[in-house]
């Protein structure tokens, strides 16, 4: 079973909200669905959807990130305290919370609006300094990566927990993870990991090419989540396959920070790589069946064992 760890999570933070609606006719302006929205909801997203998920497993979650000084970043501090996170969160007065609006009608998305601003380079400094100062308090640490631009300062992250003896898991950003050196794991999908390594033409490419990386990096694990092919997780001295579940995709949204976070959860409570890859597959199972940014509890992670 999964103990109850200490989790920190840093990385770029967001406020997912959701517009439902009934969808009976088409606009007279122009050739575009009316939607007349019936219900809103909020969520947390990004490295805060992370902190939610490992929170759900019964972790110790702590959250370090930058919000707005505005009302989003207000429902991001309130719905931290409903899932018992802490929250380390810096307001930037001079940008606004970074929103993701969902349009949903008929429960299928039909449009996303984003809202976001880069933080100023003083909040990113003191976030540094705050980072360094909550290291000792955690057993492991997870950084977020959405390209939002919390994470500037990744190198001296990742230099700092492991001169900590922490382990670092990263969910990477860009063309180039150099900046990831050193980290625990990496923990790309396959357009992300393409974007780094180029394309491969088959299995004995892919494992060369992520073998490389992994090599070049420092990294003791590269894991890579392949969609309806499953995960692959390599290391210094095996390659592992693991199925994708059997079972209806309905949403994607937010099933990579279900994975981290349920890594995290697995090997900061002792578990071997090898059987961690195998609960955050069947936690990524899971979640891709529900609407939006979601979670999967104990219960229902362990029930489908």
């Amino acid at each position: 079973m999964l103990e109850s760890k200490r989790i920190l999570v840093a990385g770029d933070v967001m406020l997912d909200r959701y517009w439902f609606g009934e969808v009976n006719r088409i606009s007279p302006e122009a050739p575009v669905p009316i939607v007349r929205v019936e219900k809103r909801e909020e969520r947390l997203g990004g490295a805060a959807n992370v902190a939610r998920n490992a929170a759900a497993l019964g972790l110790h979650a702590g959250l370090l990130g930058v919000i707005g000084d505005d009302e989003a970043g207000n429902s991001v501090e309130h719905l931290l305290r409903q899932s018992g996170i802490d929250s380390y969160l810096s307001r930037d007065t001079a940008i606004s919370t970074i929103i993701k609006l969902r349009v949903i009608g008929r429960q299928q998305q039909l449009l996303r609006i984003d809202f976001e601003e880069k933080p100023t380079e003083h909040v990113l400094q003191d976030k540094l300094s705050r980072f360094n100062a909550l290291i000792s308090e955690y057993d492991l640490i997870v950084l977020s990566d959405y390209a939002k631009g919390s994470l500037v300062n990744v190198v001296a992250m990742i230099a700092a927990a492991k001169a900590a003896g922490k382990p670092v898991l990263v969910d990477p950003k860009g063309s180039d993870f150099a900046r990831y050196a050193g980290a625990t794991m990496l923990t790309p999908n396959k357009a992300e990991l393409r974007q780094v390594i180029g394309d491969w033409t088959s299995e004995t490419e892919l494992t060369e090419k992520a073998q490389t990386l992994r090599h070049q990096l420092s990294l003791d694990a590269l894991l890579l989540t392949r969609s309806e092919e499953g995960m692959s997780l390599y290391t210094e001295h095996d390659v592992t396959h693991v199925p994708a579940m059997a079972r209806e995709v309905y949403d994607v949204s937010g099933a990579g920070d279900t994975v981290i976070a349920t890594m995290a959860a697995s090997l900061a409570s002792g578990m071997s790589m090898k059987d961690a890859v195998m609960l955050a597959n069947r936690a990524g199972g899971i979640v891709v069946g529900k609407l939006g940014t979601a979670t999967v509890s104990k219960e229902e992670l362990f029930a489908t064992a």
